[in-house]
């Protein structure tokens, strides 16, 4: 353990496979059938609209169970995201073990596995991360459908 605290690298890639690992355990234990999932969305909260996100959690479970198909009916980029998960997981692994085994190649190493992963961001979120611009822009820019719930509404009768 004493490894992972003198070596940062390491420890991040350990926290991320963590993390990852507790998503994959998640989208397995919650179910689209019992819809029992503990996370809301927030922006359908306030706004009464799905966004972009919505449906990432049954999307995740539904490619956990191998339902691919049924999965990109609760959200089209789910299958991306998942993907861009699993990869990531699988980095984390093999930087992580070739980190270890040639240390003298950990600078390239690190920005191998930098590159590597802005890549691999852009090319799984791009299509997602411009819907979620265009929503941000439609609904709060341009007033569409939202009504801020702060704001309280007075008529004149009880001013």
């Amino acid at each position: 353990m004493d490894r992972f605290r003198n070596e940062p690298y390491l420890l991040i890639n350990l926290i991320l496979a963590g993390v990852v690992i507790l998503i994959f355990i998640y989208s397995g234990i919650f179910s689209p059938e019992n819809n029992d999932y503990p996370v809301v969305c927030v922006h359908e909260k306030l706004t009464g609209k799905q966004c972009a996100s919505c449906g990432l959690s049954h999307s995740f479970s539904l490619i956990v169970r191998g339902e691919i198909s049924e999965a990109y009916n609760w959200n089209v980029y789910g299958l991306r995201v998942f993907i861009f998960f699993a990869a990531q997981l699988l980095m984390r692994i093999i930087f992580s073990i070739f980190y270890l085994k040639y240390p003298e190649t950990n600078n390239h190493l690190i920005t191998y596995d930098i590159a590597v992963s802005v890549m691999l961001f852009l090319v799984c979120f791009m299509p997602f991360i411009e819907t979620l611009v265009s929503q941000f822009h439609l609904v709060y820019h341009k007033g569409y459908g939202f009504q801020n719930p702060l704001i309280i509404h007075t008529s004149s009768a009880c001013l």
